[in-house]
């Protein structure tokens, strides 16, 4: 039988933990934790589950698409405008690689420490 359990939080290395905390703030909207610090951040849904952001010395970005140093997950987010949620992401510091698999379907933008995301159709 398995185990009964509930995730909790998914947490993203990085050199700057509030900075790419707030970067998910104003693209999401979701709130604060209220133990936040320089060392380790997160944002927090109504149901319990947090994204953390946690410092890391040397911190060395994933390599979109390359595997020189691979990105090892990443976040889909469901958006009702592809064009709209791109352009917004852009504007608050997400940065767009040239190697979009299927620009038509979904986007891969990259946030401000590095780690690749997608933006998918609702």
């Amino acid at each position: 039988m398995p185990l009964q359990m509930t995730l909790r939080a998914v947490t993203l290395d990085c050199p700057d933990p509030p900075a790419l905390m707030t970067f998910y703030q104003q693209a999401t909207g979701l709130e604060p934790h209220p133990e936040s610090d320089a060392g380790f951040a997160a944002l927090q849904y109504g149901d319990g589950l947090f994204i953390g952001f946690q410092r890391v010395d040397d911190y060395r970005a994933p390599r979109w698409p390359e595997q020189t140093v691979p990105q090892q997950f990443h976040f889909d987010f469901a958006v009702d405008d592809l064009d709209e949620a791109e352009a917004r992401l852009l504007e608050l510091g997400a940065s767009k690689p040239d190697h979009q698999p299927d620009e038509g379907r979904w986007r891969v933008l990259v946030d401000p420490a590095g780690h690749p995301f997608c933006l998918t159709r609702r």
